[in-house]
């Protein structure tokens, strides 16, 4: 009796062993990767995150996935930036105006009316030609991380509590504009002052008087609620709203051939993909917020800003240095 009771007990050890081994088998085949980003989920950043979870999902037989860590959870997109280059988080979405911050040629994209329209961006978001020249512009530049794919959130506007009808309406009014050197040389053009803060500090700036405008994409301020102290939203489209995927050197060094043929896959799955969900979903936020009461001016006359933008666009191409006037030229050559 007692011999088939050690034995029993035997039995169970080694099973409890073996459930333990296992446990620590699958942890092992499934890797949780940290992705961060500063706007709410229900933007294109949310988007994007969840169609590349999903992809990498697919692709790894579940794997690799992400942990999504939105609304600046992990810090705004500076931040974010260096601690991503230092190992701490593994994926970032920044705006490329941000990215100018590491590499300053990115600040291309922030040159004001090179799209012609919103059909044209997302074309060239998706370009595989510029998205190739954008990735080796990064990697030329930067230490510590590297591009994986292109996104947009469409068209930037101007918002604050009063409207902009012409290039006449901004003269003197300070604008929180992105930190590049694009939006110090396009702004002051206009006859505006130009702003420098934290995404962060926007909503109450506005509120407080210490801006009069902003200017971001439709989604975006909706989602961050900025048309509560600034309700007058002027469809000016002066520029895009190009963000990109980072990953981490450190990471992206940790992975195999193959897992980083899935990560890349999933980028380009998000560039192919994201740029029709957010040029909707611009359409679909100017329409709620016509009915929570914001003035949306369509049809601003934007001939007055386009005048003093042109000869800024290859002037700025050139001083930004050779891959800035490569990309410019593959984003005019898009059809």
């Amino acid at each position: 009796m007692l011999r088939t009771v050690k034995i029993g007990r035997a039995l169970a050890l080694g099973a409890a062993m073996l459930l333990g081994a296992g446990a620590l088998d699958q942890a092992a085949a499934q890797r949780k990767l940290t992705f961060g980003y500063d706007q709410p989920k229900s933007t294109g950043y949310g988007y994007a995150a969840d169609v590349f979870d999903a992809k990498l999902k697919e692709l790894s037989g579940g794997k690799l996935s992400i942990d999504q860590f939105p609304l600046a959870q992990l810090g705004q997109e500076p931040v974010m930036l260096q601690k991503m280059r230092s190992g701490d988080i593994d994926f970032v979405i920044t705006s490329t105006a941000n990215a100018s911050t590491l590499a300053p040629q990115a600040g291309v994209f922030s040159l004001h009316f090179i799209f012609r329209d919103e059909a044209h961006l997302a074309k060239t978001i998706a370009d595989p030609e510029v998205g190739k020249a954008f990735k080796a512009m990064i990697s030329e530049s930067v230490q510590g991380a590297r591009a994986l794919g292109l996104i947009t959130l469409g068209l930037r506007h101007m918002y604050g509590k009063s409207e902009v009808k012409s290039v006449e309406d901004i003269k003197g009014k300070k604008i929180r504009v992105q930190a590049t050197k694009t939006e110090d040389t396009h702004f002051p053009a206009y006859g505006a002052q130009t702003v420098h803060m934290p995404f962060g500090e926007v909503y109450t700036s506005l509120q407080t008087g210490v801006i009069q405008f902003a200017e971001n994409g439709v989604n975006v301020y909706l989602a961050n609620k900025h048309y509560e102290v600034a309700p007058v939203l002027s469809l000016t489209e002066h520029e895009a709203n190009n963000n990109m995927i980072w990953v981490s050197d450190k990471t992206w060094n940790a992975f195999s051939d193959q897992e980083k043929q899935w990560v890349q896959a999933a980028a380009d799955e998000v560039s192919k993909l994201e740029p029709a969900w957010a040029l909707k979903a611009e359409k679909d936020s100017a329409e709620r917020l016509k009915k929570l009461g914001v003035k949306v001016v369509e049809g601003v006359d934007k001939s007055g800003f386009a005048k003093a933008a042109a000869p800024i666009q290859d002037q700025l191409a050139k001083e930004l240095g050779p891959h800035a006037v490569k990309i410019l030229e593959l984003v005019r050559n898009v059809k």
